[in-house]
């Protein structure tokens, strides 16, 4: 396995790859999955966050509904105290919106002055109309005009459903932001649709969660601008090298949580396909990438892909290989039996996220039977791999009686209670915990 260093500031950094899957096929199946794991270490978060330059983009919900529960002071404080927590060396700006967009603080430099000058404006920020995130999201792209050397980010949050005829409009936009910035997004109180502020979050390679207590987005927004402070590399890709006689089926982030990527991939030539990962920092991710391939005779080798690591550095591509994805076809049933364990740590994963999501839909129906049942087999995965952030979140719905059996009752609360638990639920069902292995146990290339 190739590695590759280096220097950022004073210190160094190094990307790993490793492909985890069966490499056996019986006769006749053309798929093959795999599990590939990219880790990137030795970066001193601290310092790297220094010589990384960034550009931070704050979007808050103004409309008439954002008055009620205080949802409007909570906003406008956590994002006066985010600021507060931004280097020099940082850029920032903020935008707020209802039918309309409207630039708070354009892109500026953080000094005594700009900051200062921002809290004013924020507080004075007030509340009226309706929602239209497409005209936010519209806005922010321009904001990061010829900041293509930074890396940069977005928190937005709303509290409301999106304007229906907005949704064209949002795609569009969606479609145009792609590879520009990150954004992670917040759905403050309870009136909100979780696909909405998904969507926006999952095609900018960010993350989405529910804050039903308004009173929890300063906490909320601190922890992701502390990880974005931590990048030290902006535009990371997964270049996935394959042969004609293999093709791209599904690529999915696995770790931390689960992120469907497949429309994400563009293809660079008829043999090269990117996938756009984001900034990274000292952190691992797992990815589930499968392919359909041609079936071989019996003993015949083919290889599927060969992944990389891509990023810019000093106007230069940096190109890290990793190991091939090759299948063997045989009829021997004890080697395609087998399935690898990090390949079914994650299928087992996707299953817990889809149990929480058929069961929610169940019980928003009526079909309590059948949403014991599926939240009931959500708590078994969700115990079985040790997944206690999923577990945490799944016992504000239910009563878990017996993990082990999936046996689980639904909790009996006021309506706007169990909406903000199913809220949670909803957006944290996709956090995943990794599965560890020092090595992988299959063929590497020489």
């Amino acid at each position: 396995m190739k590695l590759l260093f280096f220097k950022l500031g004073d210190q160094t950094m190094d990307f790993t790859i490793e492909s985890f899957f069966n490499p056996h096929l019986t006769l006749g199946s053309t798929r093959i999955d795999s599990i590939i794991s990219v880790t990137s270490s030795n970066l001193n978060t601290v310092k790297s966050s220094a010589n990384a330059k960034k550009a931070i983009v704050f979007v808050l919900d103004i409309s008439g509904s954002m008055y009620d529960r205080g949802k409007i002071d909570m906003g406008k404080l956590a994002i006066r105290k985010c600021i507060d927590l931004l280097d020099e060396k940082c850029l920032f700006s903020v935008i707020a919106f209802q039918n309309f967009p409207k630039i708070v603080v354009p892109m500026t430099p953080v000094n005594r002055n700009t900051v200062g000058l921002a809290h004013e404006k924020i507080k004075r920020l007030n509340v009226g109309g309706g929602t239209r995130m497409s005209s936010a999201l519209e806005m922010v792209l321009d904001q990061f005009k010829g900041l293509d050397d930074a890396i940069t980010y977005v928190q937005f949050v709303t509290d409301g459903q999106n304007n229906p005829n907005d949704k064209k409009a949002l795609l569009n936009v969606l479609s145009a932001c792609e590879g520009k910035f990150q954004c992670d997004c917040w759905g403050i109180g309870t009136d909100w649709h979780p696909e909405e502020i998904r969507m926006i979050s999952n095609c900018l390679l960010g993350s989405a969660d529910a804050v039903p207590d308004p009173n929890q987005l300063e906490i909320h927004f601190k922890n992701a601008l502390t990880l974005t402070m931590s990048k030290g590399i902006g535009d990371v890709r997964l270049r996935l090298q394959v042969p004609k006689t293999s093709k791209l089926l599904t690529v999915k982030q696995m770790s931390p949580e689960i992120i469907d990527l497949t429309k994400l991939a563009k293809n660079v030539n008829e043999k090269i396909v990117d996938v756009p990962l984001g900034a990274w920092g000292t952190e691992c991710r797992d990815y589930h990438v499968a392919f359909e391939i041609e079936a071989q005779s019996e003993g015949e080798e083919m290889m599927a892909c060969r992944p990389k690591i891509i990023y810019i550095e000093n106007d230069s591509e940096i190109l890290i290989d990793g190991q091939r994805i090759i299948a063997t076809w045989t009829d021997d049933e004890s080697l395609t039996a087998k399935i690898n364990p990090q390949v079914a740590h994650y299928t087992g994963q996707e299953e817990l996220a889809n149990s929480i999501r058929e069961g929610l839909e169940a019980k928003s129906r009526g079909d309590i039977e059948q949403a014991t049942v599926l939240l009931g087999k959500a708590a078994k995965i969700a115990f079985n791999s040790g997944n206690e952030e999923v577990t945490r979140r799944l016992k504000k719905v239910v009563e878990i009686v017996d993990v082990e059996q999936g046996t689980v009752r639904l909790h009996s609360k006021n309506k706007l209670d169990d909406r903000a638990a199913e809220l949670e639920l909803d957006m944290g069902g996709t956090r995943t915990v990794r599965k560890r292995s020092s090595t992988s146990n299959n063929k590497e290339d020489s």
